[in-house]
């Protein structure tokens, strides 16, 4: 699902990524871990197509991105990438409806079917309850689940997650980390995952060390 191919990466003279290689298969969860600015990020930003490697191809679901220009590449990654963050980056003045629609609506679904799709997804995630609140009225994970279903809407081949449960007491870490399992298994949900959080890349099927740039083991 995920090919990864010798993928360089600089930002002036610092040296951020040095030949990295990876695949990932369907349905593959899998972790990435290492020391703070060893590449993680960076490597999951190139991945999800908001940056660009200086060489080297990333393709996914048998697409090389690294070929296609802006506007295509905005709409593969809308349809074809879910992104979940440390920080949900909900909007603030949306209920989690809302909030949960907005991918849906920009890739061109209609309201009905959009509103349709986010209500069962926010059903799925436990939250039926809470649809028509704001963000500021939920829970850091319940904010997060909504974040979830926001990256899930547009059904996409992969979810990248960059460390998704930081940002989450013990309990809501512990939530999110078995819905991550839940997806895998449900949906057969390819996930690749930059984390900190020893208890969520033991649950991966893989766990990749990043170290100055490469892969580590």
């Amino acid at each position: 699902m995920i090919r990864i191919e010798n993928v360089s990466k600089s930002y002036g003279t610092l040296i951020v990524l040095k030949g990295i290689s990876l695949h990932v298969s369907k349905g593959e969860m899998v972790s990435i871990v290492g020391a703070s600015g060893a590449g993680k990020t960076t490597l999951l930003q190139i991945t999800g197509t908001l940056d660009r490697a200086d060489n080297g191809k990333v393709i996914i679901n048998g697409k090389d991105t690294s070929t296609m220009k802006d506007k295509t590449l905005s709409e593969f990654r809308n349809k074809e990438i879910g992104f979940v963050y440390q920080f949900h980056h909900l909007l603030a003045e949306f209920t989690a409806m809302e909030n949960v629609m907005i991918p849906a609506l920009i890739g061109g679904i209609k309201r009905k079917e959009a509103e349709k799709k986010a209500k069962d997804l926010l059903n799925r995630l436990g939250l039926s309850a809470r649809e028509n609140h704001k963000p500021g009225e939920l829970s850091g994970g319940e904010q997060q689940r909504v974040a979830v279903a926001r990256a899930l809407i547009n059904e996409p081949s992969v979810l990248l997650a960059d460390e998704p449960s930081g940002n989450l007491d013990t309990h809501n870490a512990k939530e999110l980390h078995n819905l991550f399992l839940e997806l895998r298994k449900e949906l057969g949900q390819t996930i690749m995952i930059v984390t900190h959080n020893e208890q969520l890349a033991r649950l991966s099927d893989r766990i990749i060390t990043i170290k100055d740039g490469q892969i580590y083991e």
